[in-house]
Formats: structure tokens, sequence, C-alpha cells
């Protein structure tokens, strides 16, 4: 449980996690070395200068006390004595004062310091007070004098400069700036590191999408290097494997395509004018599903990569479509949106809807609708029918190539390849293929592709 705390907690950015880490490394460094500072380096100079300060303070108070008459009292008014404690000096230690401002805690625990020492040094009966309102001022109640043993009296005496801390509200904010300093050179350095990773990030992406970007530049550190090197390698097997494919079904599709096309024309003239025209039609139907299985491998092999995205109209290019299938006698329910300037890839979305569009027919049979729209962020085209639904995992896994769903079985000439050429067409566009249940009954697919594709 306090991992998950933990994970929450910390920022969900390397940049921020470094920061994080390294202005927290700094404060932590910060408050050790203060704390040796004034444990080590000033607590013991507090000390040295308020025993001192009570030794001068005890002799004062002896040479006061042999000191009688007239001179006693010259002396006395020098020193400002007193017969009662200023009420500047009394409200030090009222507890009614305010607390102790954050800017100076160092001045107020340096003097607390300074204070417990000194009452430590002198006697119970010579008490000490600090005042800092109206000037820092130290008040001593020294003793009676022998002409006067019931008349004790309070001397002020200028406080030492070891006592007030003065020099250290420097260190301090000299280490706190060095402090801030080195975590803003950190974030400086961190930022440096991050932009070949955001260059990187961008370049997968683009790599996910069906495209080929610019090799990345590997003149950063060796780490950041090495690692853009080797996606520049791998982008460069990837993009040798693709030609090696899409050459590879060129070559199977013509190897193949010749021989259907003689074999055609030897039908042709091999049967006669009289014999039996069923075995010429069965014939003529196998064919046709070769080459639209040929067809269907070339389309999946391309998928659009190479051809430029054009601006169109999407609803003109569904609604041609609609027509070209009305003609062959299925008829499309249109619900066309407003939709913005967009551009798209002519051919390959004309491939994208027919698939849909086809499968709707085969394996819906009825129903059939296409309707678009748009949103603050995308343009949405959904096809649907009233056929029999699929699951969740069966939709999913129709994704993926040479898979066909259990309505699919009792259908011929199909390659399973119909959805993932549409999902490969709408990841070229920066888009995703998901599934709907229709309202009704049946199934809808949705096209969801964003504006700035």
């Amino acid at each position: 449980m306090t991992r998950p705390l933990l994970q929450r907690m910390l920022p969900s950015t390397l940049l921020a996690r470094n920061i994080a880490l390294l202005i927290a490394l700094v404060m932590l460094s910060q408050i050790c070395s203060i704390g040796v500072l004034l444990h080590y380096v000033q607590r013991p100079r507090v000390e040295r200068a308020a025993a001192v300060f009570a030794t001068y303070v005890g002799t004062l108070d002896q040479l006061l006390a042999a000191t009688t008459g007239n001179a006693r009292a010259v002396v006395t008014a020098r020193l400002d004595a007193r017969t009662e404690l200023p009420a500047e000096a009394a409200q030090a230690d009222d507890a009614t004062s305010p607390p102790p401002n954050l800017l100076r805690a160092y001045r107020t625990y340096q003097r607390n310091e300074f204070l417990a020492s000194l009452r430590a040094h002198l006697p119970e009966d010579m008490p000490a007070r600090w005042q800092s309102i109206g000037g820092q001022r130290l008040w001593i109640r020294m003793h009676a004098p022998a002409d006067a043993p019931h008349a004790p009296y309070w001397i002020a005496l200028p406080i030492p400069e070891d006592a007030q801390g003065n020099g250290l509200d420097a260190a301090i904010l000299l280490s706190l700036g060095l402090g801030a300093l080195a975590a803003l050179t950190g974030y400086v350095i961190q930022r440096h590191l991050n932009r070949p990773l955001r260059q990187l990030t961008r370049a997968a992406r683009r790599v996910s999408a069906g495209d080929m970007p610019a090799p990345l530049p590997t003149d950063g550190p060796t780490e950041i290097a090495e690692v853009s090197s080797a996606f520049n390698q791998m982008t460069q097997t990837l993009q040798q494997a693709e030609a090696t494919r899409a050459l590879m079904l060129a070559g199977i599709s013509h190897d193949i395509r010749t021989p259907l096309t003689k074999l055609r024309l030897s039908m042709a003239m091999a049967m006669p004018d009289s014999s039996d025209s069923s075995f010429v039609v069965a014939a003529e139907s196998y064919l046709d599903q070769i080459e639209t299985i040929l067809q269907q491998f070339m389309d999946y092999a391309g998928s659009g990569e190479r051809e430029a995205p054009e601006p169109g109209d999407l609803n003109a290019l569904i609604e041609r479509l609609a027509g070209d299938f009305a003609g062959l006698g299925h008829m499309f329910e249109l619900s066309p949106g407003k939709l913005p300037a967009f551009a798209f890839r002519p051919i390959s979305m004309m491939r994208l809807l027919m698939n849909l569009m086809q499968n709707a027919i085969v394996y819906g049979g009825s129903g059939l609708a296409v309707r678009s729209w748009a949103t603050a962020d995308a343009i949405c085209v959904a096809v649907g029918d009233r056929g029999k639904g699929l699951s969740a995992d069966e939709l999913e896994q129709l994704k993926a190539p040479f898979q066909r769903g259990r309505n699919a079985r009792s259908h011929s000439g199909g390659t399973g390849l119909g959805l993932a050429i549409v999902e490969r067409i709408a990841r070229l566009h920066g888009g995703s293929v998901q599934f709907h249940a229709r309202e009704g009954g049946g199934l809808e697919v949705w096209v969801v592709l964003p504006r700035a594709a």
C-alpha cells in the first residue's frame, strides 16, 4: 500500500522526478551543512563569548561593589543603571509577545544559546535580559552595594558581536542561493537530455503509424547516441523488410496473374459453343475469387504509405461509394454530418470505406447505414448493419491479419485481411478503429481520425 501511494505522489515525468530529487538532495545537504555549522562551529563560539562576557560582568560587579559614593554614581549613570527593568527588556520574556520572525530564526537561536550559556556562568541572583525593541542591549541585574544592601539595580551592556550572528545570515542566504543555482543547472541539463528523448518518442510514434521518419541525430551524449543509432538501424531494417515484402508480393501477384490470364484465354478457346456453360461459369467464379484474394494481399502490402494526403470531401467519397453499391442492389442509408476541411489519402480512404461497406453487405446483410460526424478534435465515420453481433474479444481479434469471425466461416473467397487493411489505413492517418453495438441490434464500426492527421 505504501509503494502505490509513493508512486502517486511522485511526478509523472522523468524531468520532474529528477528535478525533485536534485532539489531534495541539495536541500538535505544544505540542512546538514547548516546543522554541522551551528552545532560544531557557532555554538562553541557563542559559549566562549558568553563565558568571556560573564567574566567581564563579574569583574564589573566586583568593581562597582568596591566603589563608593560619588564615583559609583558616576559609573552607574554612564551605564544607564535603573532600579527597575525597562518595559522593552521585560517584553523579551513575555509569553504574550509575538512569535519570532522566521527570517531571523538563526539570530533568535543564537541569542537563546548565548543567554543560556551566560546564565549558566553567572550567579542565580544576577539574571540577564535581552532587549531587542528600541535597540540591541543586554540588561544585567547587579548586586546591591554595601551601603545600600536592599537596592539592587540593572545596567545595560553592549551585546558582543559573536552573540548577534550578523555575519552568518549572509552565509546562509549564499548557501541557499548556491542550492537554487545547482537545482537550476540540473534542470537545464535534464532539459538538454530530454530533447533527444522527445525526438525518439515522436519518431517511434511515426513508425507505429506506418511512416518512416528521418534518421535521428547521434551527436549527443554517448548513452543517448547509442539509443538513437539503434533506433535508426531498426527503422532501416523495417524499411528494407517493408520494401522486400512489397516487392515479393508484387512479384507473386504478377507471376500468378499471368498464368491466370492465359488460363482464362485457354478455357475460352478450348470450350466448344455447345458445351455445358455451368462449368465455364464455375471456373470463372473460382478465377475471380483468386483475383480478389490477390488484390487483398496487394492492398494489405501497400496500404497507401506512399500516397500523399490531399484535401477532399469525405462525405462526397461516401456518397459516391454508396451510389456504386446501390447500382449493385445494396442500399445504404446515409446520414452525413457537417465535416471540416480535412486532408486524407483518397485512394487509401476509398479502400477503407469499401472494405467496411463490403463487410457490412456480406456479413450483415440488412440495415446497412453509413453516418459521419465531427467532434472538437476528431472526424468519425461509422458503417453499421443489423447482423449478428460478436463479442469484444472476437472484434479485437479481427484487426489482426488472417483472422475471420465465426459469422464469416460460411463465406468463401475471403482472406481475413479486410479489417487488417482498415486498421492499417486508419493508423496511417493517425486514427483508430472501434467496434460499438448498434442501437436496435447489429454492429457499427467506427473509424476515428484526428483533425490534424
